[in-house]
């Protein structure tokens, strides 16, 4: 926790000192190497099922592997070399699996795609090693996948799912979005969230909807229900309209219980009123 702290710190440090025209990469202040970072939201799409990649211990894998037509996949692109925003993306990834009472590998997948050709599967088992490590949860390991690909596979997929990024030769580092994206188990893509932190609720419910309900209780779609996804705030906020929907159907029903008790009260006073003057009934 305490280096996660001193990063963050150390993040905010250089974002005051940056010259602005180096951090502002889609205003008109920004160096025109940034025009080519963007991410353009596919809701309803298919990702790129095909996309042939090699996982942690060297084998070849598609992605449609990890799909089983129900399951959803959380997927995140990063590289592992990054200097400083993948860890971030990546521990704040680990913090949200740690407060998510779900596991990868059981109630949904994960994939951590690096998007640098030139990382290998050794790479990518050095950084699943650490992370798992840090999830203290051995069971999810076959869960949570970390891969890699040629520059072909990484186009395709990257394309698939609107993530664009470049290199910048001044600072030797890639300049990339950050964002989560939520696959349903069809391949379908239903969700992107978009940052370095993820809370526990947001993560949740994006899970709930890529499942189309098939992961979590019924409290969680009833939830579901409630919620809906707010692009501009990048959370789930209450739906107002819902909510008064569930109000009047659990308020007609309290009020059925009510008339009903009062009912069946009513019907055992005129039964006992019955049997106490029989001759008023012949």
């Amino acid at each position: 926790m305490l280096r996660h702290v001193l990063t963050y710190l150390l993040v905010v440090g250089i974002l005051m000192v940056w010259p602005a025209d180096t951090l502002a990469q889609r205003s008109g202040q920004t160096n025109a190497i940034y025009d080519e970072v963007d991410l353009v939201e596919k809701l309803g799409e298919q990702v790129a099922t095909d996309a042939t990649f090699y996982n942690e211990a060297g084998e070849a894998v598609q992605l449609s592997d990890f799909l089983d037509g129900e399951t959803p996949v959380v997927l995140s692109l990063v590289y592992h070399e990054c200097p400083m925003l993948c860890s971030l993306i990546l521990d704040g990834v680990t913090e949200s699996l740690r407060e998510l009472a779900w596991t990868p590998g059981e109630e949904f997948e994960k994939l951590t795609v690096s998007f640098n050709a030139i990382e290998t599967p050794e790479v990518a088992k050095r950084q699943k090693d650490r992370y798992l490590a840090e999830l203290n949860r051995p069971e999810a390991a076959d869960g949570w996948h970390f891969l890699t690909g040629d520059e072909a596979a990484i186009a395709q997929l990257t394309e698939s799912v609107g993530f664009t990024f470049t290199w910048v030769e001044e600072q030797q580092e890639y300049a990339h979005p950050s964002t989560l994206i939520f696959i349903s188990g069809d391949g379908t893509i239903t969700r992107y969230l978009h940052g370095m932190r993820f809370p526990e609720r947001d993560m949740r419910n994006a899970l709930v909807e890529a499942s189309e309900g098939r992961v979590g209780s019924i409290m969680d779609r009833a939830i579901m229900y409630c919620f809906q996804f707010d692009p501009s705030s990048n959370a789930y906020v209450l739906h107002a309209w819902n909510v008064m929907k569930i109000g009047s159907i659990l308020g007609a029903f309290a009020l059925g219980g009510v008339l009903l008790v009062f009912w069946r009260r009513e019907n055992k006073q005129l039964s006992a009123w019955d049997n106490a003057h029989p001759s008023a009934t012949t």
